[in-house]
């Protein structure tokens, strides 16, 4: 989460790719990267744009998205870096068949609403409500973004530490936020503020292998949510300070959490799922396929917890 935005010029993926282009018809796309800038230029072979990108969202493995600062407004590239394709291609959702003219064709202008959104989940301390601050930049997604500020929680755990030997702790709970101690509803909430919650979705529209981006809202939906269960709630299975784990049967202790691992074992309270007629291993790898996002161009899990069936209508 610390790479999930860069300053353009700094941007491993554009530093390791001097060069993009891409050329989906009329017009030809170009990202230059030297010296630390990178530009941006967008030509339809009689005029030409160009831009000095300011930033880079997303570490690259996926897909990276560029920003850039033109006479006082922020405007967003009509075209992004994707890992699968080690290249350029249309930004997820800003493909056009036929722009009306250059400038269309170029770029798509942010809001300052978008903006800050934009920054309150790439980034920590940048943001007030209405407004981004960039001179005060942390760069990606640091304990502050989920803690909040720490400076009270640290002097008192180095003054207990010098004092006592140890931490106590217990002068620690209003010095510091700890999403741990939220239920399993406010804490799939707490996670959808930049994951998208229900809400989020159902108020913007989206619908589809779009929601696919939205894993809070795919897993309240999901039947296994019920009305919220501490074991299927996001920390449950990512733990934040950590690498994810990438690996299907990495999860499966989750899943054997609330299933049962034999058929005819006599259901208990913690224990009140069947089990699986299939398998106890890889749960997720049927229960939670990968769906291709043709706009990501990659597969991305999703956590609607479900039996899939065959041939049935992608549920949204």
């Amino acid at each position: 989460m610390a790479l999930t935005v860069a300053r353009a010029g700094e941007s491993e993926v554009l530093r390791s790719h001097p060069h993009l282009r891409f050329e989906p018809g009329r017009y030809k796309y170009e990202i230059v990267t030297s010296a630390a800038r990178s530009t941006y230029t967008v030509t339809d072979g009689t005029i030409s744009f160009s831009a000095l990108l300011s930033w880079a969202f997303g570490a690259g493995p996926v897909g990276q998205s560029y920003l850039y600062l033109r006479d006082g407004n922020w405007y967003e590239a009509r075209t992004s870096f994707f890992g699968a394709l080690d290249n350029l291609h249309f930004t997820p959702g800003r493909a056009l068949s036929s722009p009306r003219d250059l400038g269309e064709a170029t770029s798509r202008p942010v809001s300052n609403a978008d903006l800050v959104r934009c920054f309150r989940c790439h980034a920590t301390g940048v943001t007030s409500e209405y407004s981004v601050d960039t001179s005060r930049l942390q760069l990606g997604i640091s304990c502050e973004a989920c803690h909040g500020p720490g400076g009270k929680h640290v002097a008192v755990m180095e003054a207990e530490i010098f004092v006592m030997g140890v931490p106590s702790g217990e002068g620690d709970q209003k010095l510091i936020f700890n999403p741990r101690r939220l239920d399993a509803t406010n804490s799939v909430e707490f996670c959808g503020a930049c994951h998208s919650t229900w809400w989020d979705v159902r108020l913007s529209g989206a619908n589809g292998h779009a929601t696919l981006l939205s894993p809070a809202y795919r897993l309240v939906n999901s039947k296994c949510w019920g009305k919220g269960d501490s074991r299927l709630e996001c920390t449950a299975c990512h733990d934040p300070h950590a690498q994810r784990e990438r690996q299907p049967e990495a999860y499966d202790a989750k899943c054997l959490a609330c299933h049962m691992t034999e058929a005819g074992l006599t259901p208990s309270v913690d224990h009140s799922e069947r089990a699986c007629p299939v398998s106890k291993s890889k749960c997720a790898s049927c229960h939670m396929p990968k769906v291709d996002v043709p706009d990501l161009h990659y597969a991305i899990t999703d956590h609607d917890i479900r039996i899939v069936r065959a041939g049935e209508n992608f549920p949204k």
